[in-house]
């Protein structure tokens, strides 16, 4: 067993729980991550914070699409029992999501839209930044440029911008009592930093298959994240 009594109480008591999720959560969905052995960006020859980058968009948008369409787009996904598991938490009122994926999965798996904040986008809301005009994911899946040759881009953070409701995030995680990180590596700001706001009381997990490199005291749970949240009583 993974998740002991003391676990599972923890959980029961809780007022204020924040899940902080990572590309981890979305591998048994089918979706690879990013950096470990079979990552996305395991033997790609440009730098992906290049290649993910504003720069990029700018100056080589056709590699971008490319690699973005080719490596990060799975439409057919579907939430696994760790959202699901998040999701009802999210329900009962008791839990907020912070989640640096932009898969949409959280969002397939039903969390109340009011209390997940999507960090770093979602790559299925595509419009064109010249007139900011909202465009089909079906489209772009098909062509980088609309009809009339307007470039388009998902609503994701690229490297060089700001991700998304920071302020917010920062008060979210500033409120909970408990913090959960699961899937993450935990290595990209500002992101791992918002645990610089956490109470000095709050109870701070992380469910990894490995041990996340931080600076910050955390109970680090080493396992499958799957078989965590199959346990969990929610």
């Amino acid at each position: 067993m993974i998740v002991t009594a003391e676990i599972q109480q923890q959980f029961n008591l809780a007022k204020n729980i924040v899940f902080m999720t990572g590309a981890g959560i979305s591998t048994p969905s089918g979706i690879p991550d990013y950096r470990s052995k079979n990552g996305i960006y395991n033997g790609i020859n440009l730098r992906p914070e290049y290649l993910l980058s504003a720069t990029a968009f700018h100056n080589e948008p056709e590699k971008q699409y490319q690699f973005m369409i080719d490596n990060m787009y799975f439409p057919d996904a579907l939430p696994n029992v760790i959202h699901e598991k998040m999701a009802k938490l999210t329900q009962n009122q008791k839990a907020k999501i912070i989640t640096q994926n932009v898969d949409d999965l959280h969002v397939k798996a039903n969390t109340i839209s009011e209390r997940l904040i999507q960090f770093h986008g979602n790559l299925y809301d595509v419009y064109a930044p010249s007139d900011h005009q909202k465009a089909a994911v079906s489209d772009y899946l098909k062509s980088m440029r609309r009809s009339d040759g307007e470039l388009l881009r998902p609503r994701i953070t690229f490297y060089e911008e700001t991700p998304f409701e920071v302020n917010k995030s920062v008060s979210w995680v500033h409120e909970a009592d408990l913090i959960v990180i699961v899937g993450t590596s935990f290595q990209v700001y500002p992101f791992a930093g918002l645990l610089n706001y956490a109470q000095k009381d709050a109870t701070i997990m992380s469910i990894n298959l490995e041990l996340i490199e931080t600076p910050f005291e955390i109970n680090q749970i080493i396992g499958d994240a799957t078989t965590f949240f199959n346990e969990l009583q929610v």
